[in-house]
């Protein structure tokens, strides 16, 4: 009896994983046959050399610079997971800067860089997102939502890509900092 379930559940296993590596090389695929000359894929490059890290899944700052209004592959989850990544890299700075922090003090500090209207749809901005994300022709790309969702997502993407969320933090610093280049020339 204990041998049939190890056989039905090592059959289950192997078929989910041929499924996802299915899924993968798909997803490779279509990352190395995207239009490398497209001004989307040539965004997406300077963008990367911009904020000072290369994706090893495009797919992934593709999905971050797509809006939900354009495709049903969008950057929703990863921008949710950015703006707990950005989040987190504030929290961490600051009790680094000062461990005796006020929980209100700390609040205010996480809440500032969070604001769709001013810190994170500035450094959007400043990165020239809203002439990068992918958008419905219904949608105005420089609206703060849009502009920060992808700024988030970005994080998001990147955290998910290094499969760690120090790196993203890292490369968040560097950009909200004004460390990276010039603002992108579309």
């Amino acid at each position: 009896m204990h041998f049939r379930k190890f056989v039905s559940i090592t059959i289950l296993v192997f078929t989910i994983w041929s499924r996802f590596q299915t899924f993968a090389q798909a997803q490779l695929l279509r990352d190395r046959t995207a239009d490398p000359s497209s001004p989307f894929s040539t965004a997406l490059e300077t963008l990367q050399k911009q904020i000072g890290y290369t994706f090893e899944s495009v797919g992934l700052l593709r999905r971050a610079m797509t809006h939900a209004s354009y495709s049903e592959e969008n950057n929703r989850a990863l921008s949710i997971l950015g703006a707990s990544v950005i989040e987190t890299a504030v929290s961490l700075n600051s009790i680094v800067k000062d461990v005796d922090i006020s929980p209100k003090d700390l609040n205010r500090q996480i809440s500032g860089i969070s604001n769709v209207e001013t810190s994170c749809a500035v450094d959007a901005t400043r990165l020239g997102l809203h002439k990068v994300v992918r958008v419905s022709p219904k949608t105005n790309s420089t609206t703060p939502a849009v502009v920060c969702g992808a700024f988030r997502a970005l994080f998001g993407a990147i955290a998910v890509d290094s499969r760690e969320s120090d790196v993203a933090g890292r490369v968040f610093w560097n950009v909200h900092g004004g460390k990276f280049g010039g603002v992108l020339q579309l």
